[in-house]
C-alpha cells in the first residue's frame, strides 16, 4: 500500500482541482438544455470517473475520496451554493468510496467501485429533478431561460432515474477501463 507523502499529496492536488472542473463541466452542460441536466450522471460518468480512477490508482491510501469530496464541498461554498441537498451526497459518496477501496485494500475492484460511487458528485443536483421536483421547478422557471423549466420537467418522468442511473454506472465502467489501458494501470 503507498502512504502518503509529499509528492501524492502534490498529485492529489492536482486530481482535486481535476475533478472540481470535470464536475462544475457538467453542470454547465446540465444548465444548457433540460435533457443534458436530467442526463448528468451519464455525462459525470464520462468527466468523473477517469478523474477518480487516475487518482486513486495514483494514490493507494485512505483520504483521496475524502480529498476530492472536501474539494467539491469547498467549491460550493465559493460559489455560494453550498446547502444540504449538494454537501450531504457528496459526503456519503465520499465515506462509501473511502469504505470500498478500504474494504478492497485499495487495489483496482475497489478502485473501480470507488471510481464508479465518485461519479455521482452531481446527485445532489440532479437528483432533485425526482426528489424535489417543485423546488427543482421554481429554480429553473428564476434562473435559466423561458422554457427551460418546462423542458426539464418533461424530460424527466419518474421512471428516468434508474435508466439514468444504470446507464451512468455501465458508462463508468468503460471509462474506467479506458482510463486504465490509456494511463496502464490494472483495471479490475
Amino acid at each position: 500500500m503507498n502512504t502518503w507523502t509529499k509528492k501524492n499529496a502534490l498529485w492529489l492536488v492536482l486530481y482535486v482541482v481535476l475533478y472540481v472542473i470535470a464536475t462544475v463541466v457538467v453542470c454547465v452542460l446540465g444548465s444548457l438544455h433540460g435533457l443534458l441536466f436530467v442526463l448528468y450522471q451519464i455525462t459525470a460518468a464520462i468527466l468523473v470517473t477517469g478523474v477518480a480512477g487516475k487518482a486513486f490508482d495514483r494514490i493507494k491510501a485512505p483520504g483521496v475520496a475524502a480529498c476530492l469530496g472536501l474539494g467539491m464541498i469547498l467549491t460550493f461554498f465559493l460559489i455560494q451554493d453550498a446547502n444540504l441537498w449538494h454537501c450531504v451526497p457528496i459526503v456519503v459518496i465520499a465515506v462509501l468510496a473511502e469504505i470500498v477501496r478500504g474494504l478492497c485494500r485499495y487495489e483496482a475492484p475497489g478502485n473501480l467501485i470507488a471510481s464508479i460511487i465518485m461519479s455521482f458528485s452531481t446527485f445532489g443536483y440532479y437528483g432533485q429533478i425526482w426528489f424535489n421536483r417543485d423546488y427543482t421547478y421554481e429554480c429553473a422557471v428564476e434562473e435559466m431561460p423561458a422554457g427551460y423549466a418546462e423542458t426539464l420537467m418533461q424530460c424527466s418522468p419518474g421512471w428516468a432515474l434508474p435508466i439514468v442511473v444504470l446507464a451512468g454506472i455501465v458508462i463508468s465502467v468503460l471509462v474506467y477501463k479506458l482510463t486504465a489501458k490509456l494511463f496502464r494501470f490494472e483495471a479490475a
